[in-house]
This record gives structure tokens, C-alpha cells and sequence, in this order.
């Protein structure tokens, strides 16, 4: 039907005519996956974890956890059901990553992937779920080649956490409750893949207060033992929610 009005032509679609435009049936039907890279820290290095395939295609080779979005989720809800099978976790730290949709990625079936990375305390893991499903702690530069595209995803992952660190405080999701400056500093030099000058890190580490300084020592790094320090969670939140610039 069309309107004319003031010499000017309007076009008006009828309520009948939605079947013309989006005609669901005959578009292409594409499986929609999310695939999880999770990542924990053992106070020495940035670890990945990783599951062993136990179907076709590439059956007995490593993967990352992952699964099919089902029709009642959001993709969110996905990425935690597939957490919290692996993991037993709950209110994980989780950040989508990206899309991957190369056509021939998987084999078996035209898949597109939303990724995901998350950030567990490898201390607080549950062990039995993980060898449940076959899965493994790798460190990062020993981890081995993954299926389909799973090793591109983890790259971006790492790019993605490696910026983090400039804008947000890193390790109240990796590291335990009670940890050493040392270890906070090997957390970084992890992530970013590079040493750092103590002094400096520490200096800049305190400016941010974000930090408790414990009476407490831990004893087995020297015979002086080193002290202990917790986040302090008020201060660390607010960092977060407000942004920073964190340049080592």
C-alpha cells in the first residue's frame, strides 16, 4: 500500500508481509560454540588448562573446554555452565574475547566460536571434576599444539590479559589469599613474559594501594621468611571500576 501525503510518497508495510522479509526458514542453520581459555597461576608461573578430546574429530588431542550454546542461554550463561562444570567454580572472572568464524575451522560441522578467557586460583581448583573431564594444568610456554583454531584463540587471550595489566590490577582472581611480593611480581613477569626490576615494581605496586601488609611471614622462600600481603578488596574493586594506568 502507498500513502501520498504533501506530494511526498511514504511506503507502509502491512502486518502481513513480515514472511516476505524474514523468512527464517531459509536461511542457513550455523552452530554457535563457546569455547573457554582458563587460566591459573601456581605462584611461580601462568599456567592454561586444557582438556583431552574424547571424540572425533581430533580425537586424543588437547583442546580447550568448550561446548554449543543451548537455545534458553545467553552467551554468558554458556561460558558459566561450561566453567563450572570443568572447574566447580562459581562467579568466575570472565571476559569474552572474540569471535572466530573461519568457515572450514571445524570439520565436522560449519561452528562458529565465542571465546571466552577466565582467571581461576589453580589452589582452589576442584581436582576430581578436572581429571573427571582428562584436563591438565600446562604452563604456558610448554603447552601443546591445540585443535582447530583453539591456539589462536589462547594468543588473543594472552594479548588481552597482557593489556589488562595496564588498566586494571592484575591477580586477586590468580594468585591466593595470602601471597608474597615476590609472588605478585612473578604473576606479572608472567603474564607480560619479561622480567622486572624489583625495586620499581614494588614502588609502583604500593602507590596503588590496593594492598594489606600481614604480620605474618612466610617462611619458606629464606630464613628471614618474607611478609605476607592481601588485596585489600574495597580499594581493589574501585580500581577496577574506575580505571587506571598501570605502566611497569
Amino acid at each position: 500500500m502507498i500513502i501520498f501525503k504533501k506530494n511526498v510518497i511514504l511506503p507502509v508495510f502491512c502486518e502481513n508481509l513480515p514472511h516476505m522479509l524474514n523468512n527464517y526458514s531459509k536461511e542457513d542453520k550455523v552452530l554457535l560454540a563457546v569455547d573457554c581459555i582458563i587460566f591459573g597461576f601456581d605462584k611461580e608461573e601462568l599456567k592454561i588448562l586444557l582438556i583431552k578430546r574424547d571424540f572425533e574429530p581430533e580425537k586424543g588431542k588437547w583442546s580447550l573446554m568448550g561446548g554449543f550454546l543451548k537455545r534458553n542461554e545467553t552467551l554468558d550463561d554458556s561460558a558459566n555452565r561450561i566453567l563450572h562444570h570443568l572447574t566447580g567454580f562459581h562467579n568466575i572472572y570472565m571476559e569474552q574475547l572474540y569471535g572466530f568464524s573461519k568457515v572450514d575451522r571445524d570439520p565436522a560441522e560449519r561452528t562458529v566460536s565465542v571465546a571466552y578467557y577466565a582467571l581461576i586460583n589453580i589452589e582452589e581448583h576442584n581436582q576430581e571434576l578436572i581429571e573427571q573431564y582428562s584436563a591438565r594444568w600446562f604452563s604456558i610456554s610448554e603447552a601443546p599444539k591445540l585443535i582447530f583454531d583453539h591456539d589462536q584463540m589462547v594468543n588473543h587471550a594472552i594479548r588481552r590479559l597482557r593489556y589488562r595489566t595496564s588498566n586494571k590490577p592484575i591477580g586477586f582472581e590468580l594468585l591466593p589469599e595470602k601471597f608474597t611480593m615476590r609472588q605478585l611480581q612473578k604473576l606479572y613477569e608472567a603474564i607480560l613474559d619479561e622480567e622486572l626490576d624489583k625495586r620499581n615494581f614494588i614502588n609502583k605496586i604500593n602507590g596503588l594501594d590496593i594492598l594489606i601488609k600481614l604480620t605474618e611471614k612466610d617462611m619458606s622462600s629464606s630464613r628471614k621468611g618474607s611478609f605476607l600481603y592481601q588485596f585489600d578488596k574495597e580499594k581493589y574493586d574501585k580500581k577496577v571500576e574506575d580505571g587506571f594506568t598501570f605502566k611497569i
